[in-house]
């Protein structure tokens, strides 16, 4: 390699989430418009933002919920074959807030719904690869721990 070349370099697609769990252990998934599965709350980070940033941003724009998200709960690198690398986070909505039904209010016409759904039942809403992500990110919070997962899977 010579000096004035760059060695090639990941530049991957970032995403983040919010984990909201009720009382029951469930967790809050909303069911796009655009898309035929569910999803957390989140989306993809803007450049120049960081993935707590987008997340906070994301629940609000989504949920109509102003809150800061509290601690990352998992990291996944998870590329998908038709987008290339990803990396994809999942903060802790618990910590710094108590979602009210009645404060839930879907102002951008991106969500038709939301529901709260058991860790058992998560493949019935969501593909695999995000099954796996949140539930790596419901064990991370139950050991008040961060977690390194690779398709959602955590490693050691």
């Amino acid at each position: 390699m010579t000096a004035n070349k760059t060695p090639p370099m990941a530049t991957p697609r970032v995403a983040s989430g919010a984990l909201f769990l009720d009382g029951e252990g469930r967790v809050l998934l909303v069911r796009p418009t655009y898309k035929k599965h569910w999803e957390i709350p989140g989306g993809y980070v803007e450049p120049g933002e960081s993935p707590r940033s987008a997340c906070n941003r994301e629940v609000q724009e989504e949920l109509g919920l102003k809150i800061k998200v509290g601690r990352m709960l998992v990291v996944d690198w998870a590329p998908a074959e038709n987008e290339g690398d990803k990396l994809l986070f999942i903060f802790d909505a618990n910590t710094t807030a108590t979602v009210l039904e009645q404060d839930i209010c879907f102002s951008d016409g991106e969500l038709s719904e939301w529901r709260y759904v058991s860790t058992d039942d998560l493949e019935d809403y969501v593909p695999d690869r995000l099954a796996r992500r949140v539930r790596t990110a419901v064990e991370a919070s139950g050991q008040c721990k961060a977690a390194y997962a690779e398709h959602g899977i955590a490693t050691e």
